[in-house]
């Protein structure tokens, strides 16, 4: 069997999961009245970062065999605090956001040490410190509204070319050619998700969050650092929420304490998760397949938008594609023959 045989019998999650996207994403092109264009793919973009992101930082909790309740609510936070101090000169706007994605990771690295330390679990832990998040926002930003530059947010949200256009570049250039079309949001997304996420992978806490969703017994006896892994994971989690919400208050030019945004989004995080091939038990999966499980669930709106589903029946729609979405997850307790095995 060839090794490219053995990687998709390996990542037989990820590899459904991409099919499944490429799909219904060709799909939703063909029957969309303007077919495939770039104003369109920008529009998908968009669409998509803030979801793939929160998707993202569920995944690292999840791949311990928890699930953290209060990624929506830390990217609901961030997006305030970001709507406050991305603003100002070039160099103001870079410090605020740098000091955006450091509060989203300092919450998380809190999750962190909450779990660890406190001896709570995640999943109790973190619906009490998403509450605080929520808190925090509506302290911040009691009603909706921002200031974030124009031009920022003209140069994030649309093609390479507006990018180089709208910072003082030559858009024309021949070398920009092959890539002035792409959504800026899209290479955004790319990018975090392969300089931040599979490094990590490759680092021994990176393992570690991996060999604890497997079996943290065998994890602690092999002397692998638990306490170190789950605080990286907290906090990365809490870093990848913060980018949604630094992206969404760039995209949107303003922040909103919006509480049924958050649990929306943590909820979508989860369907995510499990369409992207992670196992809610733990030690399966990855990062990239939950983004490809965020960007499934949002062709999915996509054709509501095109095939003018009734509004009515849309969340009936959403809920049974989680329904399908977390079975599909629990099928491999069926998989095994001593049940004991589920609570290693």
């Amino acid at each position: 069997m060839s090794s490219l045989c053995q990687k998709i019998l390996r990542n037989r999650g990820f590899t459904g999961a991409l099919v499944l996207f490429l799909v219904l994403f060709l799909g939703y092109h063909v029957l969309h009245p303007r077919g495939f264009s770039t104003a369109v793919f920008i529009q998908n973009s968009n669409e998509s970062v803030a979801i793939a992101f929160v998707a993202m930082a569920q995944t690292v909790p999840v791949l311990m065999g928890g699930l953290d309740l209060s990624v929506g609510a830390v990217m609901t936070l961030t997006s305030c605090i970001a709507s406050v101090v991305v603003t100002g000169t070039p160099l103001q706007m870079m410090l605020g956001m740098l000091l955006t994605l450091a509060c989203g990771a300092g919450f998380g690295l809190m999750n962190g040490l909450i779990v660890v330390y406190g001896r709570i679990q995640p999943i109790i832990a973190t619906l009490a410190t998403g509450a605080i998040a929520i808190g925090l926002a509506l302290v911040i930003r009691p009603s909706p509204g921002g200031d974030i530059d124009p031009d920022l947010n003209w140069a994030l949200t649309n093609s390479v070319w507006d990018l180089v256009d709208t910072f003082g570049g030559n858009p024309d250039a021949a070398w920009l050619a092959p890539v002035a079309n792409l959504p800026v949001p899209l290479l955004i997304l790319v990018t975090v998700a392969f300089g931040v996420w599979l490094p990590f992978k490759r680092t021994v806490t990176g393992r570690t969050v991996y060999s604890i969703g497997s079996s943290e017994s065998s994890a602690f006896m092999s002397g692998l650092p638990i306490a170190r892994a789950k605080i990286a994971a907290f906090t990365l989690a809490g870093f990848f929420a913060s980018c949604g919400g630094l992206y969404l208050a760039i995209q949107t030019s303003s922040g909103n304490a919006d509480v049924t945004q958050a649990g929306a989004y943590t909820l979508n995080s989860i369907a995510a998760v499990v369409l992207g091939g992670t196992s809610l038990l733990g030690g399966i999966g990855g990062a990239i397949g939950s983004l490809i499980g965020a960007l499934i669930l949002r062709v999915i709106s996509f054709y509501f938008r095109i095939l003018s589903i009734d509004p009515l029946l849309q969340p009936l729609i959403e809920g049974m594609v989680l329904l399908v979405a977390v079975s599909l997850g629990a099928l491999r307790t069926f998989r095994i023959k001593n049940k004991l095995e589920l609570f290693r």
